[in-house]
């Protein structure tokens, strides 16, 4: 068991050391990290999955071989010491990537990145009917830039605010903040 969780632990190192990904039925599996379902289904560390599960050998294996080798302990008392070592081992690292490593996670979803109705502010202007002009807009706490173009046809002046009325091959459709709200 030892050797195993040795090893499991040392693959799972190096698989997700090079950022390999695994897709299966049971979910995803992200550098032997093992995720409930899929994208667009509900997220989160799931308790059993490869890393914990080669600390838990590890830790039983170890802990079983030390005691059974070196203790007079009897068999039932060493297994149960080398259980609860590797549960625990197992506890500590669910711990440790659920809170530490993940905490800031969370589901990606297709509507976080939908483009229509996005409001922004133009930092390129919209020149002539076909013109393309660049459009400043914030999301996940962040600042981000789109090529745009007048939905109307019409020029738009640089710190106009818009909204993206469409988006089609990379290139955001927009339309006046105060011709849409009537101000």
């Amino acid at each position: 068991c030892f050797l195993f969780g040795f090893l499991m632990s040392f693959a799972s190192l190096v698989v997700h050391s090079s950022h390999a990904h695994f897709h299966s039925g049971g979910g995803h599996q992200h550098g032997g990290m093992g995720f409930k379902g899929g994208h667009g289904q509900g997220g989160g560390f799931s308790k059993l999955n490869v890393t914990t599960l080669s600390a838990f050998l590890t830790w039983f294996g170890g802990v079983g071989y030390l005691l059974g080798r070196y203790s007079t302990l009897g068999f039932v008392i060493a297994l149960g010491i080398a259980a609860l070592s590797g549960l625990g081992a197992a506890s500590v690292v669910f711990l440790f990537v659920s809170k530490v490593l993940l905490r800031n996670e969370r589901e990606m979803l297709s509507i976080d990145y939908e483009m229509v109705g996005m409001l922004g502010r133009v930092s390129s202007p919209v020149i002539g009917e076909q013109g393309i002009g660049e459009m400043i807009y914030s999301r996940d706490g962040g600042r981000h830039h789109v090529p745009i173009r007048s939905e109307l046809s019409v020029p738009i002046a640089r710190g106009a605010e818009v909204v993206v009325t469409r988006y089609e091959r990379g290139v955001a459709y927009v339309r006046l903040w105060d011709e849409l709200t009537g101000l």
